[in-house]
This record gives structure tokens, sequence and C-alpha cells, in this order.
């Protein structure tokens, strides 16, 4: 599938788009999802175009799973839990919606997820929690 540089994350990344963010650096983008699974679902995508996995050259594949760590240690802080669910999809027999590779990290235990996609989440407490998080990822 051609990447398609009018998708929702491609506008985030260009600052078309607001977004909630976490964390940033040159190769990835971290930023809490809008449409939450659970309190403290963040998005971490690269900043190349890439569809899935499979397109993503391999330095940023290891900046968006360093990313993911980071974001993982602040989560833990932040909302006192271990578990985090990490979720990505591939194409859209698998359930992706917007197609720029992306991870989810959803704090939560599997059992207790929301539906994707569900309903949007309140930007007010998203800004909150991007600042909670924000202040809690270590270099």
């Amino acid at each position: 599938m051609p990447y398609d540089t009018q998708n929702i994350f491609a506008k985030i990344l260009r600052g078309e788009i607001p977004s909630h963010k976490v964390y940033e650096d040159d190769k990835t983008l971290a930023f809490m999802d809008i449409m939450p699974m659970a309190e403290g679902h963040v998005l971490v995508i690269p900043k190349c175009e890439a569809v899935e996995l499979s397109d993503m050259p391999a330095d940023y594949i290891a900046a968006v799973f360093s990313t993911a760590q980071k974001v993982m240690a602040a989560q833990r802080k932040v909302f006192n839990r271990q578990g985090i669910v990490q979720m990505q999809l591939n194409n859209a027999e698998a359930g992706q919606s917007v197609f720029h590779y992306h991870i989810h990290l959803i704090p939560s235990s599997i059992y207790h997820l929301g539906l994707h996609e569900n309903r949007q989440g309140d930007h007010e407490r998203l800004a909150a929690l991007a600042n909670q998080l924000k202040s809690a990822i270590t270099n």
C-alpha cells in the first residue's frame, strides 16, 4: 500500500493537527491517543513515511522501540501499574485504521480494555496526562 501523506499522523507530524505530545526526538513522536482504550493510552510513531513495520528503515525501528521504552517507564511511574499492553497492527485486515506505522502503549489489563475508536477522550484530561508523562520521562 502506498503511503498517504494526508493521513492524520502525517498531518500531526507537520503541525497541521494538534496533539497532546508526551515525547519527541529527531526520529519519533509519542502522543496521547484521542480515542483511548484506557487512561494513559499513548501512540508512538516514526517521523518517516511507513505504513507498517516492513516499510521502516532499521534505524527508525530502533528509535520507535527506544521511545516506547521511555514512555512505558513513564506510564508505570505515573499510573503505578506494571501491566502495559503494547499493540501494533499491520494492514486493515489486522485492524490498522491509520496507515502510518504506530505502536499503542496502553496501561491496562488486557481484560479491561475499552473498544478502540469507540469514543473520543476528554482533551483537558489528555493534556494533563501528557504533561505528567512528559515530566516522568528520563532521557
